[in-house]
């Protein structure tokens, strides 16, 4: 547990880093355009960068040491964030603002290529709970990492609306280029005790077909994958959206430490799930969280109450962890150890794909059509009764939508098939403990 812990506090901060850098930039793209289109492009370019990836990185962690996979992907980071400053200080910054040109968007893209290349580290991170962690602790293990990632989340919006609205996008890039070079040094330092990496001379780099074979092995993990995916398809909504609701409501550096305040949440329902598990079924746990979390949704911008926005966020982030955790418990559970990288890779791919449709669709319609449509007498008076009066009733509108749709995707999975499969498969199984050996070979 010693050595997860350290895994797990060094990723942490090289997730912190990587956050903060792309909350920034998503906050200073707001502010300094007021495009919803502008933010929701970037958001769904980024899912959709961890969509093409994820599969990719999950073969790597499959191929590789975790710890060379770690460090692969630090050093990536640290590279894109230097040519980003280079490109930041030497380009006028109204032609890295302008979205009609190049320049923004290969300014943009290098710095999401750095954040997008920390997924592999998370992807290694969850085998590592396989790795390190005895079987019957793996839902906890799970709940410690929500809530250490919660801890980073709280920090990274609070500092990057901070060095936003009180420095600017040039020290704030400087600093997310200094420490994300410092997980680097520690990962040099420490060693993880693993097994042998087996070989497989029919493993293609992209290993597509490994990933989805070791898939289908366990009945009911498609079906539960395909639902994670569709569930996305809400999240990609509040993922284009969130942010030009709260900075319509707020300062962005108050906006950063409301978001900070909301995400709380994160630690809360992480430390629950570190404590206590998931339950017998992990399964059921997971539908039912996530129609709570359809609820939350459809009803926390029914009207624009600060109070009320930022406790429906506070609610939602605290149930989140136990969403995550709950697929990659039985993902941990279910398949051997030496495929998990590609499984968690390929559900990933499934998963971050969903996010970039919704977001690529949603903030042109919103922008476009439904926020036009609710500034109008006909929209007020159609949903006034229910969203009430304010700026940003055509986005709480879509929240509404959103969060319906949320509750009728989670009941009508546990009235399926496969839900009851997989729960008996993961009630039959006993796990892959790779731990043992790894111990016994350090």
């Amino acid at each position: 547990m010693r050595t997860f812990l350290h895994v797990l506090v060094n990723t942490a901060v090289a997730n912190l880093t990587t956050n903060f850098l792309w909350f920034a930039v998503v906050f200073w793209v707001y502010l300094e355009t007021r495009s919803i289109l502008a933010t929701g492009v970037l958001g769904g370019v980024y899912m959709l960068l961890i969509a093409l990836s994820s599969m990719w990185f999950g073969s790597l962690v499959d191929r590789l040491r975790k710890r060379q996979v770690m460090l692969i992907s630090a050093w990536s980071s640290l590279v894109a964030f230097v040519i980003g400053c280079l490109m930041f200080f030497t380009i006028p910054e109204q032609t890295l603002l302008d979205i009609g040109a190049p320049g923004f968007w290969i300014f943009t893209l290098v710095l999401l290529a750095g954040c997008v290349v920390e997924i592999m580290r998370n992807l290694a991170l969850s085998t590592t709970v396989t790795l390190l962690v005895p079987v019957e602790r793996h839902a906890n293990a799970n709940g410690l990492v929500g809530t250490v990632q919660g801890l980073a989340f709280i920090a990274t919006s609070v500092f990057s609306g901070l060095a936003v609205g009180l420095l600017g996008m040039g020290p704030t890039m400087l600093i997310a280029t200094v420490f994300v070079a410092i997980p680097i040094v520690h990962l040099h330092l420490l060693r993880i005790p693993e097994p042998e990496i087996v070989q497989d001379p029919g493993r293609s780099a992209v290993d597509f077909a490994g990933g989805m074979a070791a898939m289908l092995a366990v009945p009911g993990l498609l079906a539960l994958v395909i639902f994670t995916m569709l569930n996305n398809l809400s999240s990609g909504v509040f993922m284009a959206l969130l942010d030009p609701y709260g900075l319509n409501m707020f300062p962005v550096e108050i906006w950063g430490l409301v978001f900070g305040l909301a995400s709380t949440g994160f630690i809360v329902g992480g430390a629950v799930v570190a404590k206590w598990g998931l339950g017998a079924n992990p399964i059921r746990t997971m539908l039912l969280l996530v129609g709570l979390l359809g609820v939350f949704g459809a009803l926390f911008t029914v009207r624009e109450w600060p109070w009320l926005f930022v406790t429906g966020i506070w609610l939602f982030m605290a149930v989140m962890p136990a969403v995550e955790a709950a697929e990659q418990t039985v993902i941990q559970r279910v398949v051997p150890y030496e495929k998990q990288g590609r499984v968690f890779g390929l559900a990933m791919t499934f998963e971050a794909a969903a996010a970039p449709i919704t977001s690529f669709l949603i903030a042109p319609i919103a922008e476009f059509w439904v926020v036009p449509y609710m500034d109008r007498p006909q929209g007020q008076d159609t949903w006034g009764w229910l969203l009430g009066s304010g700026e940003s009733r055509g986005i709480a509108l879509i929240f509404l939508w959103s969060g319906v749709a949320m509750v009728l995707l989670a009941a009508g999975a546990m009235c399926t098939r496969s839900y009851r499969r997989l729960s008996r498969t993961f009630a039959r199984s006993s796990g892959s403990a790779p731990a043992a050996s790894a111990a016994a070979e350090a």
